[in-house]
């Protein structure tokens, strides 16, 4: 692939994920609006978290990475109907396995809601609440791993726009359920529980015309007996690890975030937000767009092609990311402020968000560079290396989410409740869920670094020249932006007992003026637009 159609893939998806995130935020702050930060809030989190995680583990992790260099295969060698048997194989062995699992799921609700929020198993409201919305949430799994499916044979024709902007559907469901559906309904927490699953089927509905465009929509079949279908489930096992290992540090936080105090759930959903935005946007957008390119240059042996294209990925992620961190850190308690506090979202709720979005923000430029390595390794049919650096990471998480959660409660704890039973402790000592957000973040940078070093043993990338020069006016651009921000900071100290007009323009302006100096010391420094098509 030449470059500039790398840059355009990268541009149609990320403008297209750009409106998906954004409604994505509105969504998020309709329901903190709406609902608050309370017991009800963190039931419908985890209830939606559960089959979340598991949509980005079957669906957009593990299948999607898997599915998409077999499909290029097929394509770039085999003839249309090679690939129309090959695509409603797939969705019939696919959908069956996950028919399969979305029953399990909902049946066994209670015990599902017992493993991943154990602190709320003394709560009969809460346990009860989270139950009757897991059980409305879990079906979502099975939709959305089948829209995933059609994304992938989408992208794989490049066209990226269309699966980027299904999760739109989603976004407006939930947006719908919050101001409208919760008025009718005695328990009004169960409208987002209802959207999630009106969403799935509606995202499924979607794409479906752009399929029969290309000739390749019919009626799912069973089809483990097809060759491909079964190289795709076998490489399915270990990259279910591998392409997930975020989420399920991310449930393991649920799992502690349950033993904390109320309000924990949703204080670290609301910086999952924030980072989703650099992430979803550039970090996935990479990621999906270079894909199909490496896949391509692997099976051509195209090697210069592959550590082109790859480069090109690394840079451009570093370009978004790097600022991204700096200005998500400086910026937390202004960004929680002006989105979120208002309704039933207190300045309290907003101290506690901003101690989250601060942890989390450290680890963008690992979580994105990840999503930029892990294409390299799958594109080669490498689905083990990303389970060892996984893995380590994800112990790593485990480790750390202890000590930082020991140390932080013998720092802010009363001497009274320190003398009392721990787990007593921890449920009422506020802020303690910033010790989770610290840990994924120093996890991330482990994951990044090993993927780093086997990359390098394994010789299958050269890294391209100008690095140092790229380096250095990334570092200049980003000292000039923290300096802008640090003085607006300062000079605005505290934004919780602002007006919500005065915040909005405050934030417009600090935003502004921090992306224009770094762009500004960017060009000035000798970058040029030109950079963004070399591949």
């Amino acid at each position: 692939m030449k470059s500039p159609s790398l840059l355009r893939g990268l541009l149609s998806f990320s403008s297209m994920t750009m409106v998906s995130r954004v409604l994505g935020l509105l969504r998020d702050i309709s329901i903190s609006h709406v609902f608050g930060a309370n017991v009800a809030t963190d039931a419908f989190w985890v209830a939606f978290r559960i089959p979340n995680f598991m949509r980005r583990m079957f669906a957009e992790g593990s299948f999607s990475t898997v599915f998409v260099p077999v499909f290029t295969e097929v394509k770039e060698k085999g003839t249309h109907e090679d690939l129309k048997r090959l695509t409603v194989s797939v969705a019939g062995t696919l959908g069956g396995i996950l028919l399969v699992i979305t029953a399990i799921g909902v049946l066994f609700a209670p015990q599902v809601t017992t493993i991943f929020t154990p602190g709320a198993i003394d709560e009969p409201h809460k346990f009860a609440l989270t139950v009757e919305l897991l059980r409305l949430t879990f079906p979502f799994l099975l939709f959305v791993s089948l829209t995933a499916l059609s994304g992938g044979v989408l992208n794989s024709f490049h066209r990226f726009g269309l699966p980027a902007l299904t999760p739109v559907i989603l976004n407006l469901c939930m947006i719908a359920g919050a101001w409208w559906l919760s008025k009718h309904l005695q328990t009004p927490i169960l409208a987002m529980g209802w959207a999630v699953f009106a969403a799935g089927i509606f995202q499924v509905i979607f794409q479906l015309p752009a399929l029969r465009q290309l000739g390749l929509l019919a009626w799912p079949r069973w089809g483990w007996n097809h060759p491909d279908v079964r190289r795709i489930m076998k490489q399915m096992v270990p990259t279910l690890f591998g392409s997930s290992v975020s989420q399920i540090n991310l449930l393991f936080d649920t799992v502690i975030a349950s033993l904390l105090i109320s309000g924990s759930q949703t204080w670290l959903s609301q910086a999952d937000r924030f980072l989703e935005l650099p992430l979803g946007v550039f970090g996935v957008a990479l990621g999906t767009v270079i894909l199909p390119s490496l896949s391509r240059h692997h099976v051509a042996t195209d090697h210069e092609g592959f550590s082109k294209a790859l480069d090109w990925g690394l840079r451009i992620t570093l370009l978004i990311a790097v600022p991204a961190m700096f200005g998500l850190m400086l910026l937390a308690e202004p960004l929680v402020a002006t989105l979120f506090q208002n309704g039933q979202f207190t300045p309290f709720d907003t101290r506690m968000a901003t101690l989250s979005v601060t942890a989390l923000s450290f680890g963008v430029p690992a979580y994105a560079q990840v999503k930029v390595l892990l294409p390299a390794f799958y594109a080669r049919k490498d689905t083990r290396t990303p389970v060892r650096a996984g893995v380590a990471a994800l112990i790593t998480n485990m480790l750390l989410n202890g000590l930082f959660l020991v140390l932080l409660y013998a720092l802010w704890a009363p001497p009274a409740l320190k003398a009392g039973p721990l787990f007593e402790g921890l449920s009422k000592v506020p802020g303690l869920h910033l010790a989770l957000g610290m840990a994924s973040a120093v996890a991330s940078y482990v994951n990044l670094l090993l993927l780093w070093r086997w990359l390098g043993q394994a010789n299958i990338y050269e890294r391209q020249p100008g690095w140092r020069r790229h380096l250095i006016r990334l570092a200049l651009a980003c000292a000039a932006m923290t300096i802008v921000l640090l003085l607006g900071r300062w000079y605005w100290p505290d934004w919780t007992q602002m007006h919500v007009i005065g915040r909005v323009w405050r934030l417009a302006f600090l935003v502004g003026a921090g992306g224009a100096t770094y762009v500004a010391v960017l060009f000035a420094t000798g970058f040029r637009l030109r950079e963004l098509h070399h591949a």
